[in-house]
């Protein structure tokens, strides 16, 4: 049985958008990856432990979707003034289902084992901040697609969750990957219309050390960054001047 929550944004990624020598596959697939940030139910974020997933990837993502919802409709989170408010939210959902480190490690490949566990630590801290600025970036973008769970997939300690985005004017197939950790599932990819985004990054990454060096992709991480903030930024001061 397919059960449906409404997330999205319009914004949703296709094609691959350039960068200035990175793409970002949909800002907002992070968010359709944890339920879509899509997930919530109610604008207040509990503090307390994540909830179990009791066995069950696909009630994992449909947690996660069901709280990012919560946080994308409250209308008075959209307020320009608590802007700051409604990022730090939605990261806390993200953060519950979303397991950065492996998200890292899949992105860089062979180049992880050479690095030292500063740097791998460093490397997850930009890597997480990159990402997390490039849904920021989109988050006024939410316009209220339907996201639809289809089945689930499992082999061991890894399952596939299976859904599919409907817009106005689209229908987009969007599948979780996610590993279990103790009780609970980590999501460490999403694939929009059957494009990877670990994939994506992992290109793009190679490609950058290959006609370069880490170092060179480390700064450009943080020039991304930068620039997201930036921009970020002026949206929401000419948003507060209207």
């Amino acid at each position: 049985m397919s059960s449906t929550h409404r997330i999205g944004s319009g914004h949703v990624g296709f094609p691959l958008r350039a960068l200035r020598g990175l793409k970002t596959l949909g800002s907002f697939s992070l968010w359709l990856m944890c339920g879509t940030s899509i997930l919530l139910g109610t604008s207040c974020i509990p503090e307390s432990k994540p909830s179990p997933a009791q066995g069950a990837p696909t009630e994992a993502m449909r947690t996660t979707v069901s709280q990012a919802l919560g946080v994308l409709q409250d209308q008075e989170l959209k307020k320009p003034e608590r802007t700051d408010e409604r990022v730090t939210q939605l990261k806390k959902i993200a953060d519950v289902r979303f397991d950065y480190g492996e998200m890292a490690k899949r992105s860089l490949g062979g180049q992880w084992d050479k690095l030292d566990e500063r740097e791998r630590q460093e490397f997850v801290s930009l890597f997480t901040e990159f990402l997390t600025a490039t849904y920021v970036e989109q988050m006024h973008a939410y316009s209220g697609e339907e996201v639809t769970f289809l089945n689930e997939q499992r082999e061991g300690n890894h399952a596939e969750v299976k859904s599919i985005m409907v817009g106005k004017k689209t229908e987009i197939p969007m599948d979780y990957r996610l590993m279990k950790k103790g009780d609970d599932w980590k999501a460490y990819d999403v694939l929009i219309d059957g494009i990877s985004l670990v994939q994506n990054y992992r290109g793009q990454f190679a490609a950058i050390l290959r006609a370069s060096s880490y170092e060179h992709l480390v700064q450009m991480l943080r020039e991304k960054i930068a620039q997201y903030n930036v921009k970020t930024k002026s949206a929401e001061a000419s948003t507060s001047s209207r």
